[in-house]
């Protein structure tokens, strides 16, 4: 498929993230927030408070788009080496999608609440999925992964 077969997708929010007070450290991740559902959806999440985590896919609406970057750096170091965008979890991605795997603390009518969600106050929720994933009678988990040098030196700084 060529770029220009390419069609516009159009979402619309499911619902919206609801921070105790908007000025919360996001990055906080022992923070609870709320997913307030549209009302019609209160019986889309039946059954849901039987997971403890789902995953939140949500549009980062303030982050700034500028211009779509090619390569992001991702150490302050000069050595570091370039990279492509989609090789981070910074949110300039071209669509600024955001995917947070939260514990769900519970649930009251069309409102979830969450523990871990880093999103801003307001921030419109596209979808929610629970986890973990499963396929012919087992979990998928991914118990074994790697990670790029270059975040192992952030990490451990």
């Amino acid at each position: 498929m060529e770029d220009s077969a390419l069609e516009k997708i159009e979402m619309r929010p499911i619902g919206f993230v609801r921070r105790t007070s908007p000025n919360e450290d996001v990055r906080d991740r022992s923070l609870v927030s709320h997913i307030v559902l549209i009302r019609d959806l209160a019986q889309a999440v039946d059954g849901i408070e039987d997971w403890s985590h789902i995953y939140v896919v949500y549009w980062l609406n303030r982050v700034p788009r500028t211009e779509e970057p090619v390569l992001h750096f991702p150490n302050t170091e000069p050595e570091s080496p370039p990279l492509g965008i989609l090789a981070t979890r910074a949110p300039i991605h071209p669509n600024p999608i955001g995917l947070t795997l939260v514990e769900l603390i519970g649930r009251e009518k069309n409102v979830l609440l969450v523990r871990g969600l880093d999103a801003y106050d307001g921030t419109p929720v596209l979808d929610i999925k629970p986890y973990p994933d499963w396929e012919q009678g087992r979990f998928l988990v991914v118990t074994e992964f790697r990670v790029p040098e270059w975040l192992t030196s952030i990490i451990k700084q």
